[in-house]
């Protein structure tokens, strides 16, 4: 157990977010969730991250702050109007939590990032010391990463999420109905590469930088990322289906709009940091992690 004890957590509805919740409570950390809402139980604060307001008598004495929340990118068409709501988000609530960390001065301050950064890298592996991309996601999260550096005096990790895997929501949530029923097949020409991590990989992962003395970028991905046809014919093997029915780019850029090219992109990034500090991966490769995540 850390000696760290009470931990502050953003986005604690999401995916990510709950499911850390539960671990971390688990491993006996007193948690503090913050939501946009009048509190309703006494491990809730609130906090309102349009108005740049946080309780900070509640959060006295806190020692991490690990933020996770904002605006989907996945969740809507990329209209300017919701273009500006993912930048938003993220600048907004990313600020106010760098400056509640400035004035609390917990040990760390842990703030969500993404692979965006890298914009398309083809087939080049990219680590941390990499240049950001210059894509729409790839700026938003460049303006993300450096409203996090407002906070000073606290050692601060930016964590650049891949695709995070588990049957209950992303990526692998929307697929699996079709691939269960044989409907599943390649996204695109299934050249292009994705980088992922399991959600037990990533709860375990932020942990760790929770406890570490680890500060600034840190790729949260598998060391083995996949092409996606990789990652489909992986998936309906893991399935005992087919993957007979690929899906052309020009459907899916229909479907999605601009965030198909987060689909038909390929980003090859590995985590050297991670690797570096020790970490080791439950699911380091894809075979065994959809194997277990496919399980009835």
């Amino acid at each position: 157990m850390s000696t760290l004890q009470r931990v502050a957590v953003t986005g604690s509805s999401g995916l990510v977010g709950s499911a850390l919740v539960s671990h971390l409570k688990s491993e006996g950390y007193t948690v503090q969730r913050l939501v946009r809402r009048k509190p309703v139980s006494p491990d809730e604060v609130s906090w309102d991250p349009k108005a740049g307001t946080i309780d900070l008598a509640a959060l006295e004495g806190i020692d991490a702050i690990i933020h996770l929340a904002g605006a989907g990118v996945g969740d809507k068409r990329w209209t300017s109007k919701y273009r500006a709501e993912i930048l938003n988000s993220r600048l907004l609530g990313t600020t106010t939590i760098a400056h509640a960390a400035t004035s609390l001065k917990p040990s760390v301050l842990i703030s969500a990032s993404a692979i965006g950064y890298y914009g398309e890298t083809g087939n080049r592996a990219v680590n941390e010391d990499d240049r950001s991309g210059d894509d729409f996601l790839a700026a938003v999260c460049r303006e993300w990463e450096a409203a996090a550096d407002l906070a000073t005096g606290v050692r601060t990790v930016k964590v650049r999420t891949g695709l995070v895997l588990d049957p209950t929501g992303g990526a692998l949530g929307r697929m699996l109905p079709l691939f269960r029923l044989g409907l599943g097949g390649k996204l695109g020409s299934g050249s292009q590469w994705w980088s992922w991590i399991t959600l037990h990989d990533e709860v375990k992962a932020l942990t760790h930088l929770l406890n570490s003395d680890i500060e600034g970028a840190v790729n949260l991905t598998s060391p083995n990322p996949v092409t996606n046809q990789e990652f489909t014919g992986t998936l309906a093997r893991a399935l005992h289906r087919p993957a007979l029915f690929p899906v052309p780019g020009f459907i899916l850029k229909a479907a999605l709009g601009g965030f198909s090219t987060e689909i038909l992109g390929s980003k090859k990034v590995v985590p050297a940091k991670l690797l570096e500090s020790g970490f080791v991966f439950d699911y380091p490769h894809l075979t065994r992690a959809l194997e277990e995540l496919c399980k009835e």
